[in-house]
């Protein structure tokens, strides 16, 4: 063990613990929390994205068609100076910056702490085209919008209802905490459009027709309050909306559900009834609740159903699962356009004017930024001219990808920040080589809340530098205060005093343990984080997906994940062993719809959706009939539409398609 150092996996929000060797990065499981001497293919070999060929080697800047080396000094200069002369000319929201799930908590904070010095709020990450209804979700009925509990907590649970997640792949090792809970005894319950890996293990499957869970839900709520199921005392001391809830549900029963999920009335009641016996539970989500335009929606009929039952607490969970190793830290650390550090609205004047101080400064913009899948309706209008993207790709991570390119040639300036030579990277004026996972210091956050130091384990390739000493020579270049950093642990000083709860923690203390939880190991155990210390039971109805099948696109596309691969694929594309153990991507197609359209496992189709197609080769089962779904890592995204829910999250689980076998394919 003596040499090896800890690191944060860059892969997704569990927060595994890597102990690489710096000679050689090989890598070995952490046997502490919160992986316990697990990893996933992707943690085991998450060092190969490092000693890739591809790596960005030093900066560049486009000269005509062709990008041409430059100096830091040069290359920073010019993109300050050319960021104050877009804002003398068109005012600082002519500016947008997208932060990174993927960087660290200082980096992420030092990113939106430029944003709001230079003028602006438009700052925004990913966290948008994922947990952000989970979020505005949680923030409206419970008053927070984070996960509840710590993963531990799920071995203890009596029943686990695991709903749009496919933690078998998405996230391999919380599985050991399910399984763990299941041999215990725990029911678990899978809701999903397909039959995953993780139904393996369930207690009852529930396949559902895409786009119909507030109907579920309601049905099951429908079940615990007809049967008087629910925990009374709970609703009444703790909760308010109850009767609301109570009239919504009533006119939603089993058998009007089945009718809309194809789920059988019966199986509806035995798990509604194992869920509310259970006397303990959690409710584990993804995206296939929250990338719908009923997303909030969707999560806050999840929520009602764990209040009426009182599972909150030492008695339940909620826990939306979350796909980046520091999506929740950058939404923490403020990178978000309506929210200061902390999830804290920017309208609360007293913790507005805290974080100023902070700062050096008087006040902050307080008009809300527009969203990430706001920026290229912004860019089409003439409203934003200047973008800087740190370690993000969305000309192919957003919904209808080819207006987002369109956009993207627009801009006057365009800084990407990255590892790779991005898709994005290829609109650039200004390419920025970034160090990798670990090749610097910093402190990330999982999807539990739980902070972790993740160590530098060797230096940085080439030319590269860590974000944080790019960001900190950028806000010196613009003339901000406070960007006098000489350590990345100063920066994690800095945003350890903006929550009461870190004030009197230490860097060092940090460094020496498997993490602090911010704000605290659980939430809501004696009140809910509400102006009256209750939960809002809110009742929603079933909403329509923005687009339906018809003659023409008589098919639902779904997007899924894949255990080997991870996001764009920019990462797990350029590892050798990720690549073997995917094999070729495959379009999952019904044995009905097949037989129908003469496809046979392997032939190539073609998908088309009103905004574009893909070619894939075919796999025949896995997905009811009328369903086709694709993996997401790929350009699934030139065929998802770009209609947004309430919390600005894409519909990329719905969308209307047509298939036909050809020939060939690429």
């Amino acid at each position: 063990m003596s040499g090896l150092k800890s690191v944060v996996c860059p892969y997704c929000g569990f927060g595994c613990k890597l102990l690489v060797d710096p000679k050689t990065l090989r890598v070995k499981p952490h046997h502490g929390e919160p992986n316990r001497g697990k990893l996933c293919p992707k943690g085991l070999h998450a060092a190969e994205v490092v000693t890739s060929k591809d790596r960005l080697k030093r900066p560049l800047k486009r000269v005509g068609s062709a990008m041409v080396p430059i100096s830091w000094g040069r290359a920073i200069e010019e993109i300050a100076n050319k960021l104050l002369e877009i804002r003398e000319l068109y005012g600082p929201d002519a500016v947008a910056f997208i932060a990174s799930s993927k960087v660290s908590n200082e980096e992420n904070y030092l990113l939106q702490k430029i944003a709001r010095l230079f003028g602006t709020n438009n700052i925004d990450n990913c966290a948008r085209l994922c947990h952000e209804a989970s979020v505005h979700a949680l923030k409206l009925a419970v008053g927070a919008g984070a996960q509840t509990n710590p993963y531990e907590d799920l071995e203890g649970f009596n029943a686990i209802l695991i709903w749009g997640y496919n933690p078998a792949e998405t996230h391999p090792v919380v599985m050991d905490y399910i399984l763990r809970a299941k041999r215990k005894g725990a029911k678990v319950i899978v809701v999903d459009v397909r039959e995953t890996r993780t139904m393996a293990l369930a207690d009852y499957k529930l396949v559902i027709r895409p786009g119909t869970d507030i109907t579920l839900a309601n049905a099951m709520m429908h079940v615990i309050i007809r049967e008087e199921l629910y925990n009374e005392d709970f609703v009444r001391s703790r909760t308010r909306g109850f009767s609301e809830v109570k009239m919504t549900v009533r006119k939603y029963t089993p058998e009007y559900a089945e009718r809309v999920t194809g789920i059988p009335a019966e199986t509806i009641r035995e798990a509604a009834g194992a869920f509310a016996l259970a006397g303990s539970g959690a409710i584990m989500w993804g995206m296939g609740l929250t990338q719908h335009v009923s997303g909030v929606e969707n999560v806050l009929a999840i929520i009602d159903l764990a209040l009426l039952l009182g599972y909150i607490g030492e008695r339940g969970g909620l826990y939306p699962m979350r796909g980046q190793n520091n999506v929740q830290g950058a939404a923490y650390m403020g990178a978000l356009s309506e929210f200061l550090p902390g999830y804290v609205p920017l309208t609360d004047e007293r913790f507005r004017k805290r974080v100023a101080s902070i700062w050096g400064v008087e006040d902050l913009p307080t008009e809300r930024g527009l969203y990430l899948t706001e920026l290229w309706d912004a860019v089409e209008e003439g409203n934003l001219r200047a973008l800087y993207i740190v370690g993000e790709n969305p000309a192919v991570s957003e919904a209808d990808f080819i207006r987002v390119r369109e956009a993207l040639r627009k801009l006057d300036l365009l800084v990407v920040q990255d590892i790779f030579p991005t898709r994005t990277a290829r609109y650039a004026h200004y390419l920025l080589p970034a160090a990798a996972f670990c090749e610097k210091s910093g402190s990330y956050m999982n999807s539990e809340r739980r902070i972790q130091w993740s160590e530098k384990a060797c230096e940085p390739y080439a030319d590269s530098k860590p974000d944080w000493e790019i960001l900190t020579m950028l806000g010196r270049a613009l003339g901000l205060p406070g960007f006098n950093y000489a350590s990345v642990e100063e920066v994690t000083a800095e945003y350890f005093r903006l929550f009461p709860e870190l004030e009197e923690r230490t860097v060092e203390e940090l460094k020496n343990s498997d993490g602090i939880f911010l704000p605290r190991k659980r939430l809501h155990t004696w009140e809910f984080a509400t102006p009256d210390g209750k939960a809002r039971l809110i009742a929603v109805e079933q909403i329509s997906p923005w687009e339906t099948p018809d003659e023409e696109y008589p098919f639902v596309l779904t997007t899924v994940r894949l255990i080997s691969h991870y996001n764009t694929g920019e990462m797990t594309l350029r590892s050798p062993s990720l690549v073997k153990l995917a094999g070729e991507p495959e379009a999952l197609i019904s044995e009905r719809d097949a037989a129908k359209l003469g496809i046979a496992d392997g032939d190539w189709v073609e998908i088309e959706t009103r905004r574009g197609r893909i070619r894939m080769r075919a796999k025949v089962g896995g997905v009811p009939q009328g369903v086709v779904a694709v993996p997401f890592h790929f350009k699934a995204n030139r065929l998802t539409g770009s209609a947004l829910n309430k919390a600005g999250t894409p519909e990329f689980k719905y969308s209307a398609c047509r298939v036909r076998k050809v020939q060939e394919g690429r």
